[in-house]
Formats: C-alpha cells, sequence, structure tokens
C-alpha cells in the first residue's frame, strides 16, 4: 500500500512487503518454476489485504465521521486503480494490433470485460480456463481478480455501513463471519458438484470469503488501536504471523492448482493464516513488521500493483513470439521489464493522478491557463505516449485493422506399423471445436484387415483425452477404424468420470480404453485408481503420459507409471520418451501436435495397442 494522501491514515510498511511476497509469488507460478506450483495463491494474499484495508479505511471514517463518505471512497479508488488498467488495455491493445492483429478478434471482448470490472464472470460465461491455456494464451486473463476486488469495493461499503448503522459491534463481526462462510461452502459445493476449478476460482462469490475475512480482521484488530495492547497480546500476534508466512510460502511451494484440497479448504487456511501475517504487520514497531517492511520488499510492495498489471502480458506476449521453454535468462529479462514498466507507472501515472494531477490540469484547463508553463516535460511526455498508444489501440478495438484468419493443413499419415502406405486423410471440420466425439463407423466399414500386417478394428476400443487427443483423432481413426474417441479441450481427470459414465449410457464405453489425461493438471493416484475402477470390465487400459512444459510433467509421468505396473490390464504408452528430441511434432507451444507429430503419436498407440492384442502383456514402459 502507498503512503496515504493527507492525513487520514497511518503508513504500514510491513504491508507492502507482504504484498511483495505475494505478486513475487504470483509471478513465479506464471513463469512456471516447479518451487511456486501454488504461487497463484499470492491472489488470495492480496484478497485478504484488501478486505482488511478497505474495511479498516471505512470504519475508521465512521468513527471519526459517524458517516462514511461513499462517494469520496469510490473517487478514491478509481484513481488509485483506473488510470494504470487504461493504459495497460491501450498498450496492449496497441502491442497485439501491430505485431499480432490475428489475435485481435478474441482481444476486443476481453478489453471491454476488463474496462468494466467483469472480466471473471467474461471467463466464466466463456468457458475460458486460467490454467490450461496452451496458445496463445490472453494477455488479459490475470485480470479476473482485480474484477472481483473492485465487484468486492462496490457492494461491501454499502453493507459495511448499514451493518454499522443498524448492528451491534459483535453482530457485525458475526454478520461478516456469516457471509464468508456462506462464500466457502458455495465453493466446495459448486467444486465438488462437477462445474470444476475453473468456476468457483473465478467467481466473486465463491472467492468472497477472503476478502470478508480481511474485513472481520478489520473489526478486530483495527490499525489505528493497535499500539496500546499489552505484551503478551503482541507476543501471540507476533507468534501468529510468523506460523501465518510460512504456511503462505509452504503452500506457494507445496500446492498446485488442480488440488481439489484448496476448494475451499485450502484457500480457508490460506485466507485465515494471511489474517495473522496482517495482524502481525499493522502492529506499530513489530518485529515481523519490521521484516516486511524492509526496503526492498517495501519498494515492490509499493509498485505491486503495476507488477501485477504488466508482469503476465510480458510474460505471456513474448511466449507467443517464440520466447517460450524453460531460459533463466528470458525469465530474468521478463520479471525486470515486468518492473520497470511497473515503476515507469507508478512514477508518471498512478502517483501523480493519486495526487491531483488530473484535477490540477482540469482546473487550469477551465481558467483559461493551462499551457506549456503550466505542465511538466513529463507529463508532455506521459500525455504524448498515452495519446499515441490510445490512436493505435483504436485502430485495432474499432475493427480498421483487419484481423488475420489462421490455415491449416493436413499431410499424409504415416506409420510406424508394418502396414501399406494409408491414403491422404482430408481434414475432419469438426475437429477444430472444442468438444469432439468421433463415434464409431457402421461394422461394415470396421472389418479389420488380416493380421499381422495390419492393426485391429477399434470397434472396441475408446479414447478420452484433452487437445492432443484431438490433434491425433483422425489418424487414430485412419488407424483404427470404428474408435470411438472422446476428446475435449482443457479436459481433466476430475471430469472424466461423468464422461465415462456418458459413455456407458450410450453404449460407446468398449472393452479396450485410451486414457489420455494429465497435460491440463495433476491428479492424485486415489482419483487415477477411482477412474480405472469406473471402466468396469475393460480388458485393456492403455494410459499415455504426457509431454508438456508444465511443473506437474514429471508428477503425472511418475503416477501414471506406478499404476501400469500394479493395475490388471493397464499398459503404458510412453509418449514422453518416444518423442524425445522431436521439437518438429509439436507447434511452438511445446504440446499440441503438429499434423506430423500427430500421426507419430497415433502410430505409437495403435501400435502398442497391436502388441498387447496379439501377444503377451508387455512391460509397463511401450515405447517406439
Amino acid at each position: 500500500m502507498p503512503k496515504p494522501v493527507g492525513r487520514s491514515g497511518r503508513y504500514m510498511p510491513g504491508l507492502d512487503g507482504l504484498r511483495a511476497i505475494a505478486v513475487l509469488g504470483v509471478i513465479a507460478f506464471h513463469l512456471g518454476l516447479p518451487f511456486a506450483q501454488g504461487g497463484l495463491l499470492g491472489v488470495g494474499v492480496f484478497f485478504v489485504l484488501s478486505g482488511y484495508l478497505i474495511s479498516d479505511i471505512l470504519i475508521g471514517q465512521w468513527e471519526r465521521r459517524g458517516a462514511i463518505d461513499l462517494k469520496d471512497f469510490w473517487l478514491r479508488r478509481a484513481r488509485r486503480l483506473l488510470p494504470a488498467l487504461f493504459v495497460l488495455l491501450l498498450a496492449v491493445s496497441a502491442y497485439v494490433t501491430v505485431v499480432q492483429p490475428s489475435e485481435l478478434g478474441a482481444l476486443r471482448s476481453e478489453v471491454a470485460a476488463a474496462a468494466l470490472y467483469v472480466s471473471n464472470w467474461w471467463y466464466i460465461f466463456h468457458h475460458v480456463s486460467y490454467f490450461a491455456s496452451f496458445g496463445p494464451p490472453s494477455p488479459l486473463t490475470h485480470l479476473w481478480s482485480l474484477a472481483v476486488e473492485e465487484q468486492f469495493y462496490l457492494l461491501w461499503p454499502g453493507l459495511l455501513w448499514l451493518g454499522l448503522r443498524f448492528l451491534p459491534r459483535r453482530g457485525l463481526l458475526l454478520a461478516t463471519l456469516l457471509l464468508a462462510a456462506a462464500s466457502a461452502t458455495a465453493m466446495g459445493l459448486l467444486f465438488h458438484g462437477g462445474s470444476g476449478p475453473d468456476r468457483v476460482y473465478y467467481g466473486t462469490d465463491t472467492r468472497a470469503f477472503a476478502l470478508l475475512i480481511g474485513g472481520a480482521l478489520a473489526q478486530i484488530f483495527p490499525s489505528r488501536r493497535l499500539g496500546s495492547l499489552p505484551l503478551p497480546a503482541r507476543r501471540l500476534i507476533e507468534g501468529l504471523g510468523g506460523v501465518g508466512l510460512l504456511a503462505i510460502l509452504l503452500m506457494f511451494w507445496t500446492t498446485n492448482e488442480y488440488e481439489a484440497f484448496l476448494y475451499p479448504y485450502g484457500l480457508l487456511i490460506l485466507s485465515l493464516a494471511t489474517a495473522g501475517v496482517v495482524a502481525a504487520a499493522v502492529l506499530p514497531d513489530g518485529y515481523l513488521a519490521k521484516f516486511l517492511g524492509m526496503e526492498p520488499l517495501r519498494w515492490l510492495g509499493v509498485r505491486s500493483y503495476g507488477i501485477y498489471l504488466w508482469h503476465y502480458p510480458v510474460i505471456t506476449l513474448t511466449a507467443s513470439v517464440g520466447l517460450s521453454g524453460f531460459s533463466p535468462l528470458r525469465m530474468a529479462l521478463q520479471v525486470s521489464v515486468s518492473i520497470a514498466l511497473a515503476a515507469l507507472s507508478w512514477r508518471y501515472v498512478e502517483e501523480p493522478i493519486r495526487h491531483g494531477a488530473l484535477q490540477r490540469m482540469w482546473r487550469l484547463w477551465r481558467q483559461h491557463a493551462l499551457g506549456r508553463r503550466s505542465v511538466s516535460a513529463h507529463g508532455i511526455v506521459t500525455a504524448c505516449a498515452t495519446g499515441l498508444l490510445s490512436v493505435v489501440a483504436c485502430l485495432g478495438l474499432v475493427g480498421i485493422v483487419p484481423t488475420a484468419a489462421a490455415s491449416s493443413t493436413m499431410p499424409e499419415v504415416t506409420s510406424i506399423l508394418p502396414t501399406a502406405p494409408l491414403p491422404r486423410i482430408d481434414p475432419a471440420p469438426n475437429l477444430t471445436v472444442a468438444h469432439v466425439v468421433l463415434p464409431r463407423k457402421r461394422s461394415a466399414e470396421t472389418t479389420p484387415p488380416s493380421p499381422p500386417t495390419v492393426p485391429p478394428s477399434g470397434a472396441s476400443v475408446t479414447a478420452i483425452g484433452d487437445s492432443v487427443m484431438i490433434d491425433a483423432a483422425p489418424y487414430l481413426q485412419r488407424l483404427l477404424p470404428g474408435i470411438t474417441i472422446d476428446a475435449v479441450v482443457g479436459r481433466q481427470l476430475y471430469q472424466t468420470p461423468a464422461v465415462i459414465a456418458q459413455l456407458k449410457a450410450h453404449g460407446q464405453l468398449g472393452s479396450r480404453v485410451i486414457l489420455e489425461l494429465g497435460n491440463n493438471g495433476p491428479y492424485t493416484r486415489a482419483q487415477l485408481l477411482s477412474l480405472l475402477r469406473s471402466l468396469g470390465g475393460a480388458k485393456e487400459i492403455l494410459l499415455i503420459n504426457t509431454r508438456v512444459p508444465r511443473p506437474w510433467q514429471d508428477q503425472v509421468n511418475r503416477l501414471l507409471a506406478s499404476v501400469a505396473k500394479t493395475y490388471p490390464g493397464a499398459v503404458l504408452v510412453d509418449w514422453y520418451d518416444a518423442s524425445a528430441g522431436h521439437a518438429k511434432f509439436f507447434y511452438a507451444d511445446g504440446v499440441h501436435l503438429d499434423p506430423e507429430g500427430a500421426s507419430f503419436y497415433a502410430s505409437l498407440v495403435a501400435h502398442t495397442l497391436v502388441a498387447h492384442a496379439q501377444g503377451p502383456r508387455p512391460s509397463a514402459s511401450t515405447s517406439r
């Protein structure tokens, strides 16, 4: 939190240090660093901080004046948040207009949603995953969290005024905690109801408990009344704060976004841990407050809003032009550029406007006194740069710059099986949609040629997977005629039991099942075994491991190898090993298959199925 404008509040540098830790965790997560799988939880830390600070300011205003000036509050929030956001939206729109005009179509609606602070609900209604995006990801997806906070800023002050006006303080605290409990309960019910993490991760209703826990903390530990606490109470708060900080860092290190434990229990624990840190960080002259208030952390924390705004566009836009993969130098440059842009934003946009630069310019303009001498050189440069960005961005956003249409072709199928050359496969139009189910062909068309020179019929084979399976689907259909393929972009294992139940209900679940899951997130051994048991009488189960440049790749592959060794009828298809050294098989994201890679992938799967059908059970690891 920057120093308050005027004399309306106490500056608490320890909170800036906590902001720095939170934003560094988020950056590490977006960079894909293996020691920060749970770095996305930094957003939850921000939520608790925001709930505390906003409630503390409003309650303090009520105690001083006997009223809450909602207009003044919202104007201050607008001056603090809107300028940097609008500059970011203009810069990103201008960049995409010039460098990646093919992405303008998708960007236009996201810019509008971000400007109106409804990004989170826009992503929910359009089924946009925050986690399972392999290319090219939107540079604005991270703005969902700002939308949640802004919606809280619009609703909470009014509710808090009602509580202060008509409820005793204990009643207000109880009401706040009940609202928080209702929000956490909603997260648990919706997540376990099968909607998946994106709905509960984005939703204002399901994330409000973190903000409300911060609001409850502001009622228990108001920053203006902590100087007179007795020593035992201070020591207790310091101890809880230290434990809370360790818990936050441990969760950054050990959790990931797909663990069912997070929704809501893990996020609830994170919120309570953050509340403990906040309570200790606002203690005057507290040890933890001094540690978190160290100059490097404080400097980053003051600029954390700008760093959060800029880091994700920098990471995604540089990755989309070919700067992807693990590279310490690239990551260092991305972080440096993000911090530099945030520092410029703070120096020339946020801080001047927060201290009334726009009001002064408006007053001078009305007095006809606005001229070159009344505006600093910095102001002139900022105005010119903003004007240029606005012109270029508007050219793209209003449709003057056309979007380019992508095209692709499908080459001939090649196979590692000892078969005659297969005919050319025409592109399948229905493979471009998010969800594709390829049904079996009629039995007359699926009679397999005589073995061993050709693969068996796919009439009893069902393949279940994600977008990688979609890439390979037409080749699998040619190599295994009659195969049933159910593939969805972004599919994860927890969504698959419902798919299997539906396939069973329609008589489409064969006795040989191919499972390709793990590109979009990890899962537990218990989840995988439960899924395998749900297959019922499946005689053969092919488990395809992953090659995905994400922290969970090795975790998924170790689990699949272990289960394939012990589960009856299970065989591991070692795609990770088979694709090693074949960068040409993949598009730029390193996950999705180009036509050559899709052909090889399908041949590997078909070869494994043939070998398993025609001989004794092979070893757990089957590669080329």
